[in-house]
């Protein structure tokens, strides 16, 4: 319905009512939305259609109007400061696309799983709320190894854009980079805050390793991890599929090489490369890794662990075969993923306020 939250809702100046009709189906309906981008980039003089889809229509309303998007209309009141400009989401998001096009979009994606993906739902603590991998020990564990490098990268859009938190830079720019390398439109709003130091970092061992020394460990280790965060086998498997994008490096991990042929291209390929093709244990000095008749492909034990168990395999199967509903999926668990532990999104109920 229109209450759902829509990923960049402008704040309408007009009551044009071709502009609240798209703008309604942008919402309700993105891929409805994407084919009536031909009608609507008619009623605009000189705007051209966007190359991305996905976020066509916000857009070009923008482009007809001169909308700005308030980024604080989207904040939870009790979080939002009062002083806070508006958000100028169509400006970072414009630029977060230029970092993706230098093809920096699955480093930026692996920032905001990583800082959210340390969310420990038992003691609801972690997660992107703080954006706290800016300080030590969170900067320095093994798991974020190579992620200062996209820190640095939205360093700039930062100071350029004072307005938004680090929270939620990092968390847009993981899903402008889904969306602009080809995967689904992803809602996201604002609302996170920034920690002031390190004292609320995670403790090291919340995201997931790569081999746990055994198969049924490392199955177990997976549903541990995502468990923990309140995931369940189905959005395990569909967040696993970011590893369509990417590649491990040997100065940051051990590992070395990508999981697909098309590293900055958002797809079920990783599915269908894990069903599809053959791994067998990688002969070299490293770590252990699976690798394809080529040896210019690789998985990891815990890719490989999603064909070890039943139940994940079934989930592989099924996405291997449809891409439309991994989209679908997965747009909903990164969505949690991105949410997960934020007060402005889950607040306390009424009676833990005393």
């Amino acid at each position: 319905g229109l209450d759902r939250p829509f990923r960049r809702p402008p704040a309408l100046e007009s009551e044009d009512k071709n502009t609240m009709v798209a703008y309604a189906l942008a919402r309700v309906a993105p891929r409805a939305a994407r084919a009536m981008l031909p009608i609507i980039s008619r009623s605009f003089t000189g705007v051209s259609t966007p190359q991305n889809p996905s976020i066509a229509v916000p857009k070009l309303l923008a482009a007809g109007f001169g909308i700005t998007f308030a980024g604080a209309a989207l904040m939870n009141t009790k979080t939002a400061k009062a002083d806070n400009p508006a958000m100028d989401v169509i400006g970072i998001t414009q630029e977060i696309e230029a970092l993706v096009e230098e093809g920096h979009g699955p480093l930026l994606v692996r920032l905001a799983w990583h800082a959210a993906g340390s969310y420990d739902q038992k003691s609801n603590t972690g997660g992107s709320n703080g954006a706290t991998m800016r300080f030590s020990p969170e900067s320095g564990i093994g798991a974020n190894a190579g992620l200062g490098l996209a820190r640095d990268l939205l360093e700039p859009i930062k100071a350029r854009h004072p307005e938004i938190t680090y929270a939620d830079l990092w968390t847009l720019a993981g899903c402008v980079s889904v969306e602009t390398m080809g995967g689904p439109n992803i809602d996201w709003r604002a609302g996170r805050t920034d920690a002031i130091d390190g004292s609320t970092c995670p403790p090291d061992g919340r995201l997931p390793n790569a081999d746990m020394g055994a198969a049924g460990k490392t199955v177990q280790h997976i549903r541990d991890i995502f468990y923990r965060m309140g995931m369940n086998d189905a959005e395990i498997v569909a967040l696993c599929g970011a590893h369509a994008l990417g590649r491990c490096h040997e100065d940051r991990s051990g590992y070395w090489g990508p999981w697909t042929r098309a590293e900055t291209t958002f797809s079920n390929e990783y599915f269908r490369e894990l069903m599809e093709n053959t791994w067998t244990l990688k002969k070299w000095d490293g770590p252990e890794q699976f690798e394809d008749p080529t040896g210019q492909l690789m998985m990891l034990p815990s890719d490989m662990a999603l064909l070890w168990d039943k139940a994940f395999q079934k989930q592989v199967a099924i996405y291997a075969k449809d891409e439309a509903l991994f989209f679908d999926d997965f747009a909903k668990a990164f969505k949690k993923l991105m949410e997960l532990g934020v007060p402005a999104f889950n607040p306390k109920p009424w009676y833990q306020f005393w």
